[in-house]
């Protein structure tokens, strides 16, 4: 299988990671709502252990949208798939760093690690929309921590607005392909 075809199959598969962007966005709303209505600490501890579940609630999205949730055998892109999801949780040691040094630095650390995570979902996909959405978290995240007003929850809203929406990039792109 040439890196082409295994591509057109995880776009298909996964269409075009729509499930798994529209639960993190979800996630990352339900963070950023209870980080504006109860506290710093619920919103944290929302996205922390929120984001434990997007592999899960992903299948059943996947599957509930009739698609497989997964690639054939021959695909090598499935094992790459896997270690691009582990960067997130290993780097959320650095946001744990930031946070300590300046609470209001937790979502603006978090887009940029997962800003970061989305790079390789380029070749994973084959979808430059990927490097755009990662550029966007990136340096949304960075502008936040270091120019940003004075509000906890800002980065968590803007990026359950930025995952949503290229979501649904992603799916339309997906669809548009299938129906050529």
């Amino acid at each position: 299988m040439n890196l082409i075809d295994c591509q057109r199959e995880m776009r298909s598969a996964f269409l075009g990671g729509f499930a798994g962007q529209l639960v993190s966005g979800l996630i990352w709303l339900v963070a950023a709502a209870l980080a504006t209505s109860l506290s710093p600490g619920a919103g944290m501890a929302a996205l922390f252990f929120g984001s434990m579940g997007i592999f899960p609630l992903t299948q059943l999205m996947v599957r509930l949208l009739g698609r497989p949730g997964k690639v054939s055998p021959e695909n090598g892109l499935w094992s790459l798939g896997s270690q691009v999801a582990f960067t997130v949780p290993l780097n959320f040691l650095l946001v744990g760093a930031a946070t300590l040094y300046r609470e209001n630095w937790f979502f603006p650390a978090a887009m940029v690690v997962v800003g970061a995570h989305y790079l390789p979902f380029i070749t994973l996909y084959g979808m430059k929309m990927f490097g755009i959405l990662a550029g966007l978290l990136v340096v949304s995240g960075a502008g936040l921590a270091l120019y940003g007003p004075d509000i906890f929850s800002l980065g968590g809203w803007a990026t359950a607005f930025l995952l949503i929406s290229f979501a649904f990039i992603g799916r339309y792109l997906v669809l548009r392909e299938e129906h050529q």
